[in-house]
């Protein structure tokens, strides 16, 4: 597929669960091959248009839930949205509540991780050619201001704010664990949004999740030890909340400034800066750089690389 051109408007990316691709209204819609530089994606990109908007649904574990957490080439699946227009990337995620407060069904839009998986590619950058974006704030403000008021008005029981702990899986916490995380101040526990929002800042791409809160992890004395049984039950009751949400959050990002494809030279639109996360991360200097590996990271660095002349 050929880089997106300045003229291109916001297209909209949806990584979650099958179900939330029935949404009515979803018109047009093809299941597309897109090929990437990075490995295969989990699953072919779903792609349509929604109220005369653009929408681009990838199943994160693949359909039917192929995939485990951990063997989830999340590189692969961030390239291929970026390579199908993908300006923006809501994540939906099941998680587990690590709060009295937050009861199973409450959606969560979180605002920092706390990384600790160890088995997976977190970078599309490497030897011959390094990058270090900043993480601070890993979640675009824009999209979380955008989903909470989607959210209200969809009716859905909704929590800004809050620190998602990543887990390697794919089994479940000990209690230990759980009670040392809750000790740590986190708020939900999950197994799927590390690489995957790193990626997404090295991508250029404005990320934002909405975190499912589906059981209460293990801590909870008068809840039973969290199954995948129970998750999937309680997952499939939010999956309604979540088409819910998709409605009424795709018209209102016309509300807000919109970041433009990443390959374009029009680079203000953002305005947490998700769309030029690459300007001052670039380490390696240009005579430096690994040639095939400047080529694999065309879509990914291409507008940072055309701006200061490196192509």
């Amino acid at each position: 597929m050929a880089p997106t051109t300045k003229t291109a408007p916001p297209v909209t990316g949806i990584i979650g669960g099958t179900g939330l691709y029935g949404i009515e209204g979803f018109e047009g819609a093809q299941w597309v091959d897109v090929e990437s530089p990075f490995g295969t994606p989990s699953d072919k990109l779903l792609i349509g248009d929604f109220k005369g908007h653009r929408l681009v649904f990838l199943p994160r574990h693949g359909r039917g839930h192929r995939i485990p957490p951990s063997q989830i080439n999340y590189r692969a699946n961030i390239e291929a949205l970026k390579r199908a227009g993908v300006t923006q990337v809501i994540s939906f995620s099941a998680v587990g509540s690590l709060r009295e407060d937050l009861a199973p069904g409450t959606f969560v839009i979180v605002d920092q991780y706390i990384d600790r998986t160890f088995a997976r590619e977190k970078s599309f950058f490497g030897e011959g050619f390094t990058a270090h974006v900043s993480m601070a704030d890993p979640v675009c403000a824009r999209l979380g201001d955008v989903l909470e008021a989607a959210a209200k008005q969809a009716k859905t029981p909704v929590i800004r704010g809050g620190t998602y702990i990543v887990m390697e899986g794919p089994q479940f916490s000990t209690r230990a664990e759980s009670e040392l995380y809750r000790s740590w101040g986190c708020d939900v526990i999950g197994m799927t949004n590390m690489p995957e929002a790193k990626l997404a800042r090295e991508a250029e791409m404005c990320y934002a999740t909405v975190a499912m809160v589906t059981d209460y992890d293990c801590w909870h004395p008068h809840h039973e030890a969290v199954t995948a049984t129970a998750i999937l039950k309680v997952l499939a009751e939010n999956t309604g909340h979540a088409r819910n949400l998709i409605r009424a959050v795709v018209p209102a990002l016309d509300a807000a400034p919109p970041p433009p494809h990443s390959n374009s030279k029009n680079t203000t639109n953002c305005p947490h800066g998700c769309d030029r996360a690459l300007s001052s991360a670039i380490a390696t200097a240009p005579g430096s750089r690994d040639p095939a590996l400047s080529r694999k990271l065309s879509f990914i660095a291409g507008r940072v690389m055309s701006e200061k002349g490196w192509t």
